[in-house]
């Protein structure tokens, strides 16, 4: 999505009439991860079980420089069996993010979708991995409609700004 203005204004002076648009990822990185499985390793002598999995999924974001966000991809997991608890997952990964050159409105969509989708399949592995290396059958989740997401959240806040 990284885009540059190539030209001028027309005039043959090479002036530049509208700042660059610019989407870069600048870092990655996880801000907190913790996994848990409170009964084992009696659990697994319980044989074979199907999991009920629940996840939630937040994503915040916050500006920390001139054309610089944080976003963080906040993703909890956690699986039941028989009103035990087999697993809890709980991370925050996120990511540094350059957005320059769009209006707000665009920069929120852009925080709101586009950076929790690039964050998203980092989490998934991450999920994935403490899952197995905690015992269990490898988890997989689903890909995530991120637009669909902001879209809902803003119609949510819509109702709520009107209804007060």
């Amino acid at each position: 999505m990284a885009s540059t203005n190539p030209g001028g204004d027309g005039n043959g002076s090479g002036a530049a009439t509208t700042p660059a648009r610019q989407f870069n990822l600048r870092q990655l990185y996880i801000k907190d991860v913790s996994f848990e499985s409170p009964n084992t390793p009696a659990i697994f002598s319980a044989g074979a079980v199907e999991p009920d999995v629940k996840m939630n999924l937040q994503s915040s974001n916050r500006q920390v420089g001139t054309d610089a966000w944080e976003v963080v991809l906040q993703i909890n997991v956690h699986a039941t069996a028989k009103e035990k608890s087999l697993f809890m997952v709980e991370i925050e990964q996120a990511g540094l993010f350059q957005v320059a050159g769009y209006t707000a409105e665009e920069t929120q969509i852009i925080l709101g979708t586009h950076c929790p989708a690039t964050l998203f399949p980092y989490a998934r592995e991450l999920i994935s991995s403490l899952v197995g290396r905690g015992g269990f059958p490898t988890l997989l989740l689903q890909p995530i409609n991120f637009e669909a997401l902001f879209q809902q959240s803003q119609q949510a806040r819509s109702k709520a700004a009107a209804a007060s």
